[in-house]
């Protein structure tokens, strides 16, 4: 395997291993990440990986949303004295380039290198003796340096980060920038023709369809579609896709051809949009299990939009009999008839959703979610857990200052037993926890949310 230098985008920095692993796997080839903590730290801005061959380096930049550039690396190096020691080591890197058009690109991060060193830079390289034509507009390849700077603290100039002050720098040849990145601004909900309120941002819907290993061939599924963000970035990908959910306006919209439809045709996906059906998941029509290979979904956790299950709310008897409308019309037989519904408590639905998919995915099939959860109250054991459903990644995206933030949870189908569908009862997770045992960091999570997430002192009053 040879070394490969990945420059990630400064954004979503706990997605990138989970990524890389999950395209790894989606295309069948090895993944050799970094075992040093500090290789792996999320916060640097680049990475190496090794990897059996430069098709597989060119696979990770077309399909990672975080990546921007993969560079086959020849050194890494404190210092360009010990950069060029080991450059001149081995001269054969170089060799079959001799006659080919070039240029060199100098480049860092968290800082701007002045353009005489610039220049200084690429004239130290001269021993490569390259007598191709340099073209700096269409070269054939181009080889690159990168200087990693610490992060600087905001505010102010510190002489610690004075130019040539960098961690580390990097000398390789560009294989690719990373193209997946542009669907960041393809798939931008501020052009999308139909949205709402709680459609899921264009990058993160990206990365959630990389973790579905959405490809031609599969069937992903989204129980709480609402506007159809995780739908279209899925069978862009190739998969084709259902949804539901329990609000047929989220669905349709206001207008006559329905709003999802409408951004599957702008995307160019409608072929792969199989259906969209208004349901509830706790009275749901499957009568099957095993129909696809990924569970996608975003589930409503109250912040703009709450869950919600059929039945009436605590202390609301359901009606014996129907109610006749003044037309002599049973009321639920009228078209704009919806039926009563009660809150969807988060920690109840999400253990749902969990013993839900591990009945209708494959075997080998992806749950993806999201679990919201405030940052002092989670556990490990937050996360559901279920006979034959494995955790495969838990990536932590902070809000608020950190005081809460979004899980994305990534699970597999690892059994082929037969399990029944779930009965969708109360849960233990959503009972009061009077014996002193761990009560879900993201129960009652709206709630807290709304109040701020104060905890209460001894007279009952938030602080």
């Amino acid at each position: 395997m040879a070394p490969y230098l990945l420059q990630f985008a400064q954004v979503h920095f706990e997605f990138r291993i989970p990524e890389l692993e999950s395209v790894a796997i989606l295309y069948g080839f090895r993944l050799g990440l970094p075992e040093a903590p500090e290789e792996r730290d999320p916060l640097r801005p680049f990475m190496i990986v090794d990897l059996d061959s430069e098709e597989h380096a060119r696979l990770l930049a077309k399909r990672c949303i975080l990546i921007k550039t993969v560079v086959e690396l020849w050194v890494s190096a404190k210092s360009y004295a010990q950069l060029h020691t080991e450059m001149k080591a081995d001269p054969s890197r170089w060799a079959k380039f001799t006659w080919t058009k070039h240029k060199y690109l100098v480049s860092s991060t968290d800082h701007t290198i002045p353009a005489a060193r610039i220049f200084d830079v690429m004239e130290s390289f001269d021993y490569m003796d390259l007598k191709g034509e340099i073209n700096l507009k269409h070269p054939d390849e181009t080889f690159v340096v990168m200087e990693e700077y610490p992060q600087k603290p905001s505010g102010g100039a510190f002489r610690y980060y004075d130019d040539e002050n960098f961690m580390q720098v990097y000398f390789g040849r560009l294989v690719m920038n990373g193209t997946a990145r542009n669907l960041v601004v393809e798939f931008d909900i501020k052009k999308r023709k139909y949205f709402g309120n709680t459609s899921m941002d264009a990058e993160v819907s990206l990365l959630m369809a990389n973790q579905a290993l959405a490809a031609p061939g599969t069937f992903i599924y989204d129980p709480f579609a609402g506007t159809g963000s995780m739908l279209y970035t899925s069978a862009y990908f190739g998969a084709y896709v259902f949804g539901s959910d329990i609000d047929g306006r989220q669905l349709r919209g206001k207008e006559k051809v329905p709003g999802i439809l409408r951004s599957a045709t702008q995307y160019g996906i409608a072929n792969r949009l199989t259906d969209c059906i208004v349901f509830d998941i706790t009275c749901n029509p499957w009568r099957c299990g095993e129909v696809f290979d990924a569970i996608i979904t975003d589930p409503p956790y109250g912040v703009r939009a709450g869950a919600k299950r059929l039945g009436r709310k605590e202390g609301h008897a359901l009606r014996e009999e129907a109610k006749i409308l003044e037309s002599g019309v049973p009321s639920h037989e009228s078209p704009d008839y919806r039926p009563p519904r009660r809150p969807y408590e988060l920690a109840e639905l999400v253990v749902d959703l969990v013993t839900l998919s591990r009945y209708m995915l494959r075997p080998g099939g992806r749950l993806v979610f999201f679990l919201p959860t405030i940052t002092d109250d989670y556990q490990e054991v937050d996360v559901p857990q279920a006979e034959g459903m494995e955790l495969v990644a838990n990536s932590l995206q902070l809000f608020g200052g950190g005081v809460w933030g979004r899980r994305l949870i990534t699970m597999e189908k690892t059994t082929s037993a037969k399990f029944p569908m779930p009965t969708f009862g109360r849960h233990a997770a959503d009972e009061e926890q009077s014996d002193g045992q761990h009560t879900p960091g993201h129960r009652g999570f709206r709630e807290k949310y709304f109040a701020g997430f104060r905890r209460p002192d001894h007279d009952g009053n938030g602080i």
